[in-house]
């Protein structure tokens, strides 16, 4: 029962102190989860990522639904989401009962221009994180850029990019591996 409490209550001060979105909430999760908590591997929160950002949903709730079942299997992931979305609800209920009184004010229509900006900064900071254990190698390189490109040039639809990438990296990674095997069977052949 404390580690369930535990689960509420840490997804409960994430969701509660980390605004931008969840790309902003990355160096949060990662800081909380596999720095100070050992509850998941940097590879493991990248897979959780690449899983959350492919299903139903927001990233970070995913995300944190994905811990709190690794902790204490479907509760734990129930109790983990509970506990990220229930700040979020509250304060956006609160918000969305008063902004129609004041949205009509500069002031508010300025702090939100600044919110927006900020909410940048916190995606692109997020982003280059992510970079950095993504992209290491030249066959990740390779799959970046070519779903970069599509992304961009073309209206792909995002399922179709990540099955793709999926199905790429399986393939480059078996070219990979026979590659290295080649080379060894001919390296023993000059012997």
């Amino acid at each position: 029962m404390k580690e369930l409490l535990d689960l509420f209550l840490l997804f409960a001060k994430i969701g509660a102190t980390t605004f931008g979105g969840g790309y902003a909430m990355i160096p949060v999760i990662e800081r909380e989860i596999v720095d100070r908590r050992n509850w998941a591997t940097v590879e493991e929160l990248m897979d959780y990522y690449a899983i959350g950002q492919c299903t139903p949903g927001i990233i970070a709730i995913n995300t944190s639904t994905f811990i709190g079942e690794k902790r204490r299997g479907i509760v734990g992931g129930i109790v983990a989401t509970i506990g990220f979305v229930t700040p979020a609800l509250i304060v956006i209920t609160v918000i969305a009962a008063v902004l129609q009184n004041f949205a009509h004010y500069a002031a508010v229509q300025n702090a939100f221009a600044g919110i927006r900006v900020c909410v940048c900064i916190l995606i692109l900071n997020a982003i280059g994180r992510l970079w950095k254990k993504s992209v290491v190698d030249k066959k990740t390189l390779l799959i970046f850029l070519a779903v970069f490109a599509l992304s961009v040039f073309t209206n792909t639809s995002p399922v179709i990019l990540v099955l793709a990438s999926a199905a790429a990296g399986i393939v480059l990674q078996q070219f990979s591996v026979s590659g290295k095997k080649d080379g060894k069977e001919r390296s023993g052949d000059g012997k």
